[in-house]
């Protein structure tokens, strides 16, 4: 159990998420306490941590028994809410490292953007060396991370450089079907065999969310359309032709850049989906393994093996896919370096246009958090080794990387990266990522972000049940209707 004790509210947050990086596997307790109590009054514990932040100043300490181990204070040099935060968090970190005996590779930093801050400040005008040096002061960032999201900013700038961030928009289509649930998944998917009869249904939804868009959005068609999911490949090939066959009459389809389906799951891809997907002028495709170890796939609840792997994207190249990503997990139970030195081997013999590298985030409505609880033989471990393995891989085939983001308990402590060779980066992925640009979203348990040119992002979410998306359809379209009017004034 780690305690902690502070005399500012909202603040708690922020201490709760560096602490946890610093001690995945234990308890957090995060107390509010009034500057003049005694350690008696409070009641604190024998070992906590004792944060205290006032107008100029912030500090942290830790005490073990009543035995004070570690000290760390800081001037506060400058006025704002963000300043004094990071202080705290800078001292926070001093103390939990010194106590922990570890570091932290993104340091302070528990946002899900690193890549957005190193590109504030080069829009800025701050050359790499000045923002390297912000990066790691203001945040403690190692400097690896710093390196990264340095490279992936420039990758990001010169690739959005055709997009119109203000006046555009991109289009989200969520299928949310699934052949099983994957024992780390926790998106919104509901399996096919038991929902099937809906699936008609469901696609009349979408068509009225996209008519909906294109009554908003008149006279400009999106510059990127993601059908994701669940896994949309357990759409029939009729049901793509309906669903995308719909998109294209309304959109002119001659100025999107991209119009990515994630096939996902290998045994959801047949030739004919294939080649149905192809004729309707699908762009880029993902095929997903997470691992190319048997016994992985096996206790992940993945219905396919490794073979179906290969086949998938034997197929995919057949039917002319020329832009294949694939996703692997860097953390999944029972793996180490050894078992994701095989996937990248396997990987490089397939030779995909990107490689989107995951490190696994075990949330709780996830089947995962228990599976580990109830065999606590099996453990959910990444290290830098495993990430530089994976990264050595991509970039051996020709990859760099294009778009970084975080999750919350991330095995390590690390992050997720998108690698892909010159011209087949995803656009999507870095517009959402980044909030660089407006998403509309359709379908059950997706969410709509609205961004304005003063950084101002406003936000609107679709209904998870699939039952309840159709039975409340209306609402939801009020919902959009609301965010989006007056658009041309974004």
């Amino acid at each position: 159990m780690i305690n902690a004790y502070v005399n500012r509210e909202n603040l708690e947050y922020d201490i709760y998420a560096l602490l946890k990086a610093f001690y995945p596997g234990e308890e957090v307790s995060i107390n509010v306490v009034h500057d003049d109590e005694t350690v008696e009054e409070s009641g604190r514990v024998p070992s906590f941590y004792d944060v205290k932040v006032y107008t100029g100043k912030a500090s942290c300490s830790y005490y073990d028994g009543n035995e004070r181990i570690s000290d760390v204070s800081e001037e506060i040099m400058a006025p704002g809410k963000s300043v004094l935060k990071d202080a705290m968090k800078r001292c926070v970190y001093g103390c939990a490292k010194e106590a922990s005996g570890r570091s932290l590779p993104w340091g302070i930093l528990t946002g899900i953007r690193p890549v957005k801050l190193a590109m504030t400040r080069m829009s800025a005008g701050d050359s790499d060396e000045q923002t390297g040096k912000f990066l790691k002061y203001r945040y403690l960032m190692s400097d690896e991370k710093a390196a990264l999201s340095i490279e992936i900013a420039h990758k990001e700038r010169e690739i959005i450089k055709k997009i119109d961030r203000y006046g555009g928009y991109s289009l989200y289509i969520g299928i949310p079907f699934c052949p099983t649930t994957c024992l780390y998944c926790s998106f919104t998917s509901y399996p096919i065999a038991r929902y099937k009869d809906l699936v008609d249904d469901y696609l009349s939804g979408l068509k009225k969310e996209l008519d909906l868009i294109y009554e908003i959005f008149k006279g400009r068609s999106p510059d990127s359309v993601y059908i994701g999911g669940g896994t949309p490949t357990t759409l029939t090939p009729d049901q793509f032709r309906d669903l995308i066959g719909y998109l294209k009459n309304l959109f002119d389809f001659g100025k999107v850049l991209e119009l990515t389906v994630e096939a996902g799951r290998p045994d959801s891809i047949d030739k004919e989906k294939l080649v149905t997907l192809k004729e309707l002028g699908v762009t880029r495709i993902s095929i997903n393994p997470q691992t190319m170890n048997e016994k992985t796939l096996k206790l992940i609840g993945r219905r396919h093996t490794v073979d179906d792997v290969r086949n998938a994207f034997a197929l995919a190249r057949e039917c002319g896919f020329d832009n294949i990503n694939t996703d692997i997990i860097l953390g999944l139970p029972g793996e180490g370096l050894l078992e994701v030195r095989h996937t990248m081997e396997e990987l490089k013999e397939l030779d995909p246009e990107s490689i989107t590298v995951h490190s696994m985030a075990i949330k709780r409505a996830a089947g995962m958090a228990e599976y580990l609880k109830e065999h606590e033989d099996v453990k959910s471990i990444n290290t830098p080794e495993m990430l530089e393995c994976a990264d050595c891989a991509a970039r051996e085939l020709g990859m760099a990387p294009y778009y970084l983001y975080r999750q919350k308990n991330m095995a390590g402590n690390f992050e997720n990266v998108g690698y892909a060779k010159e011209g087949c980066e995803g656009i999507y992925n870095i517009l959402i990522m980044e909030e660089l640009q407006s998403i509309i979203a359709c379908g059950a348990g997706t969410v709509s972000k609205r961004v304005y040119t003063d950084g101002l992002i406003e936000r609107c979410d679709n209904v998870k049940d699939v039952e309840l998306y159709l039975s409340r359809l209306d609402e939801m379209l009020e919902r959009k209707k609301k965010l989006f009017c007056n658009f041309s004034d974004t």
